[in-house]
């Protein structure tokens, strides 16, 4: 009933850019917010960014706002996130995240949102 798909990812060096897409199938609801989170070897998934259904709300960790750019095109059910000025440190394994319990707010807590990708790799080399 859900899926979402991600892709993208690659290797880029420091200061460069990179974009990530969602492609999401979600038939139980049909407005839904959703978000984007990273997560690197033995620590916690974080927030990265987020975005209600109509696109006028928008969050970002600290760590990543004037960098990277959260957007989706509802017609085509997909989920961006642009990120520019690349650092080392945004290494990580990248998910799609959608939160189908309510569609006005960009929320940035891990446990509002219900379904995940599977994740795509982004490496920053130095």
């Amino acid at each position: 009933q859900v899926q979402l798909v991600e892709s993208g990812g690659g290797l880029v060096q420091a200061g460069g850019s990179l974009g990530l897409s969602c492609a999401a199938s979600i038939r139980t609801v049909s407005r839904y917010a959703m978000g984007w989170f990273r997560q690197t070897p033995g620590k916690e998934r974080e927030f990265v960014a987020a975005i209600s259904w109509s696109g006028d709300s928008t969050s970002y960790a600290d760590s990543v706002k004037g960098r990277f750019t959260i957007s989706r095109e509802n017609a085509k059910k997909t989920l961006y996130l642009q990120m520019n000025s690349l650092k080392p440190e945004d290494t990580a394994v990248y998910y799609c995240a959608a939160d189908l319990n309510q569609w006005r707010v960009a929320m940035s807590k891990r446990d509002a949102f219900d379904y995940w990708g599977q994740g795509t790799q982004v490496t920053v080399s130095s």
